[in-house]
């Protein structure tokens, strides 16, 4: 297994609008993280988490440092070449789960393949399978308003799964979640981790979640804690 993210020297600071003070996100990130790992990304609110999720995937540029993912230098990408890479690459789980509200549970999922160009046979196909592993086979022609807040949240992640991408980026997905819930998609995801060897970077504050990564790695003030 070869390495999926290397995160060198990275630093983020932004400066709020208003303020001729610079606030520094992350500070000086080094990391290495292995194709077919479970990761959690933890720490407090502030901690840098959810801006590290964003450099990994494509949504935001570095102020200085490299990050590499699946071999290419995203923070070298134009915009067009980052969109183009999330679309083949990487699948988000957002912690608001961002499905589309007139999309059916079925059309959700089937979107980013949708977005990639596979026929519609196929990925309609595909879709049906996973919504079934997931337990929404009887849903799949609900809108995220007829659903409950898990079963958006596994539309969410059959979204990502489906489209096959090297890496899943989820960004506090018990967030909004009872405990029994959160841990089911969590044993979900984790099952999907092994079979099909896609790797998963979370970030969190949730215990639980902690407890069921393979690599933990804690943030405190922009840099790594542990």
């Amino acid at each position: 297994m070869g390495l999926a993210v290397e995160v060198t020297n990275v630093s983020r600071t932004y400066r709020p609008k208003g303020s001729t003070i610079e606030a520094k996100a992350l500070d000086g990130i080094s990391l290495n993280i292995q194709e077919g790992d479970f990761v959690a990304i933890a720490g407090p609110s502030g901690s840098g988490k959810t801006t590290l999720l964003n450099l990994i995937g494509g949504l935001d540029y570095p102020t200085s440092g490299d990050i590499m993912v699946d071999g290419v230098y995203v923070n070298k990408l134009s915009q067009v070449q980052l969109a183009e890479f999330r679309l083949r690459k990487i699948g988000f789980v957002f912690q608001a789960y961002n499905l589309i509200p007139t999309l059916t549970a079925l059309e959700n999922t089937e979107y980013v393949a949708f977005l990639q160009g596979a026929t519609r046979q196929h990925r309609e196909h595909d879709a049906i399978s996973i919504l079934k592993d997931l337990g929404l086979d009887g849903y799949t022609g609900r809108k995220p308003a007829q659903l409950s807040g898990g079963q958006q949240q596994r539309v969410a992640v059959a979204r990502a799964v489906l489209a096959r991408p090297k890496i899943i980026l989820a960004d506090e997905p018990t967030a909004n979640l009872d405990s029994r819930t959160g841990e089911g998609l969590m044993d979900l995801m984790f099952r999907m981790n092994k079979n099909l060897g896609m790797t998963f970077i979370f970030s969190t504050h949730d215990r639980m979640v902690m407890g069921k990564a393979t690599t933990l790695i804690k943030l405190h003030d922009g840099r790594i804690e542990a």
